[in-house]
């Protein structure tokens, strides 16, 4: 008997692009001087629906709406990083939190996505495995806390709260991401599946898919180089390391097949954003052509 595919709908679901393609968030040196017009041009003209939101983007909510609008694009996603595990951050986490809400409902967005970064090591030029915190059981509770209360907040304003487990953070291996679901109300707090980051992890993308599919409300899809990753992991070498030599890459690319993923979202009746994602020295990886390189593949799985 042959198996049932399962195929994700193109009414229920979008596909959009991260900006990391075109120069890089976390490490503005990571760059190629390409403009946001550009970046935007790129990605409509690459095939995708929408984008996240980078440092680049003009601030004015009626200006990039406009800019967007002009290129059929729509914003997959805002990013808010948490402070919950350190001190003196909650109320500041809060508040930022609530302006990016506020910034996202005037673009019409309904997406929030946010990670927690107390002592992460991502951003620091030190072994990314080594020096990525633990937390405690008292940390972990704040972070819980912190999590409800932005989850009823997105949830009182029509949107939804996905987080995102992420390298070199306190919520970057499947233990921690299993942690993390068991301890939060799935009506408040949603799953941000990245492959990317959960196969740099050590981790199987697949089988997190097939544990947690009820709860993924949001999914960043990234391949990793599996040279790099095991050169990061014998040497030592941190995040930015990581990312200058290669170790991400797009779909399409790379040692993740995502077919499976792919089904098994789709087995799970998926309904929200597929958003390509690959931090990559624009320098080395020309953008458009490895945006083109992900929505060929991805037409070549979906059907569309």
């Amino acid at each position: 008997m042959t198996a049932t595919l399962h195929r994700l709908s193109p009414d229920k679901v979008k596909l959009g692009v991260c900006c990391t393609l075109w120069w890089n968030d976390d490490f503005p040196s990571i760059d190629a001087g390409i403009s946001f017009g550009q970046a935007v041009s790129d990605m409509a003209l690459a095939g995708f629906q929408g984008c996240s939101i980078g440092h680049k983007y003009p601030s004015d909510a009626a200006e990039l709406k406009a800019a967007l609008d002009l290129r059929g694009l729509s914003v997959s996603e805002p990013w808010t990083s948490t402070y919950f595990t350190v001190g003196r951050m909650r109320e500041k986490t809060i508040a930022a939190f609530e302006e990016t809400l506020s910034h996202i409902k005037a673009l019409s967005g309904t997406e929030l996505v946010v990670a927690e970064f107390g002592a992460s090591s991502h951003l620091l030029p030190v072994d990314v495995f080594a020096n990525r915190p633990v937390f405690t059981d008292s940390q972990w509770d704040a972070l819980t806390s912190g999590l409800h209360e932005l989850g009823g907040i997105a949830r009182s304003a029509g949107m939804k709260l996905s987080y995102h487990h992420h390298m070199g953070t306190g919520v970057m291996t499947r233990a921690d991401v299993d942690r993390l679901m068991a301890s939060t109300d799935p009506e408040l707090v949603h799953l941000l599946l990245d492959t990317g980051h959960i196969a740099f992890a050590g981790d199987d993308p697949l089988e997190l898919v097939q544990a947690h599919a009820d709860r993924i409300g949001h999914v960043h899809l990234k391949s990793v180089r599996p040279e790099v990753v095991s050169r990061v992991r014998e040497q030592g070498l941190s995040f930015q390391e990581g990312i200058q030599l290669g170790v991400f890459t797009v779909p399409g690319d790379g040692g993740i097949d995502f077919r499976p993923i792919l089904e098994a979202l789709a087995a799970a009746h998926y309904e929200g954003w597929l958003v390509v994602e690959a931090e990559q020295d624009p320098n080395k990886a020309v953008p458009l052509e490895y945006a083109k390189k992900a929505r060929a593949y991805l037409a070549d799985i979906l059907g569309w």
